[in-house]
């Protein structure tokens, strides 16, 4: 090889190397920036509607409207159970129903023939005996009424009049009881189809058909997804700073920036989490789904001047579910710490950071993949990022 391709050679090597050291790992200091503080709170799309349709009557399901995503209308039929066994119940109360009016009837007819013809007037209740039988109301049953005591015609009437009546009554109730049982039956099938309340679309179905359930499981869950909002868990050291129709910044999956209005703040906080349930209205025009992850920053009100500390978004640990940085101790040694990031700074470049890091600390900048606690950079000064890289040395040709 010559000495002039040699040297083409280490110039462009040289300059790959200037590059490569641009990207490499170094230990940087915590600074501060003017800025308003904010804390981004995670949070979920939701849709602005959602009911979980359960069972109300034991059986099997024999219709699902669709599959997850399907649109149905106000009064659609979202899953029906089969109700042939309450069929056979609803027929055989309304032959009951049927028995039981006869018997009304029945009853009111032997009551009117008691209070037009009383039995114990009637001479034709021997056949036969019309003579003697009349000999005895006309003769017979005045003396022992008037001279012997012991037999009163009108209490003997009186009493036949009641029995009449409670036969009726009886009656009644017995065909009241069914029709009750009748509407319960009815209600019974009507509970057998979920309709939907609302114009919506299936968002999850734990059922499919033929499957077994029994009253209270839940089936369908169902939302109106035309509008959607966005539920996030506020600290409750935050939310005084939240207000209703307040307009917040927000990120949703990561890509997508928008505002977001406050639509509703819960009057308790959970007293576990010391957090409060906020929603959020997101705009129409944002194509979103329910489940998506977004972000919302919330403004802080903190004593000292709007001084945030920042850091740049390439320290945070790649890879991680939670953002955390490599804190450079005193040892010459690093330690994972988590961090609580806020607004973005410098047009994404930087991020603010709310609690875990102290202004003054260092850290490690463009950490590699995969790291943890204890590890170092093995470059410590590194080439400046906007530095011009300097081309390799040429070697002198020998000499001759």
């Amino acid at each position: 090889m010559t000495i002039r391709k040699k040297a083409s050679v280490l110039l462009i090597a040289g300059l790959f190397a200037s590059t490569f050291a641009v990207q490499a790992a170094e230990i940087i200091q915590v600074e501060t920036a003017g800025a308003r503080s904010q804390s981004v709170l995670g949070s979920t799309v939701i849709p602005y509607k959602e009911v979980t349709l359960s069972a109300q009557i034991p059986g099997v399901v024999k219709y699902v409207a669709g599959a997850v995503g399907t649109n149905l209308t106000e009064g659609a039929v979202v899953f029906k159970i089969d109700e042939a066994q309450l069929m056979a119940k609803r027929n055989a109360v309304v032959a009951q129903i049927s028995i039981a009016q006869t018997g009304v009837q029945n009853a009111q007819a032997q009551y009117y023939r008691e209070l037009t013809s009383p039995r114990s007037k009637d001479v034709g209740a021997m056949p036969g005996f019309g003579m003697p039988s009349m000999f005895d109301r006309m003769a017979v049953r005045p003396f022992a009424e008037s001279f012997m005591g012991g037999y009163d015609s009108d209490t003997i009437r009186q009493g036949d009049l009641t029995n009449a009546m409670s036969a009726v009554s009886q009656a009644q109730g017995q065909l009241q009881q069914a029709m009750s049982q009748l509407q319960e039956i009815d209600s019974a099938l009507r509970d057998a189809s979920a309709l939907a309340p609302f114009e919506g679309i299936i968002l999850e179905k734990m059922v499919e058909v033929g499957d077994t359930v029994q009253p209270g499981q839940p089936l369908v869950k169902y939302g109106y997804v035309k509008y959607k909002r966005l539920q996030a868990d506020v600290p409750s050291g935050l939310v005084g700073n939240l207000s209703k129709d307040m307009l917040l910044p927000a990120r949703i999956d990561g890509s997508t920036d928008t505002s977001v209005r406050v639509s509703e703040i819960y009057p308790i906080a959970d007293p576990s989490r010391h957090t409060v349930t906020v929603k959020f209205d997101i705009p129409m025009e944002i194509t979103t789904a329910p489940g998506m992850y977004a972000e919302i920053y919330v403004p802080e009100n903190k004593k000292g001047g709007s001084q945030v500390t920042v850091i740049p978004r390439s320290a945070l640990m790649k890879g991680s579910s939670l953002p955390g940085v490599l804190v450079v101790k005193d040892d010459n040694t690093s330690e994972l710490r988590m961090v609580r990031l806020g607004a973005e700074q410098n047009g994404g470049s930087k991020v603010a950071v709310i609690s875990g890091l102290n202004p003054g600390e260092k850290i490690i900048n463009n950490p590699p993949t995969g790291v943890t606690s204890g590890w170092m950079p093995t470059t410590v000064n590194p080439t400046p990022v906007n530095s011009t890289p300097t081309p390799a040395p040429v070697p002198s040709p020998p000499a001759k």
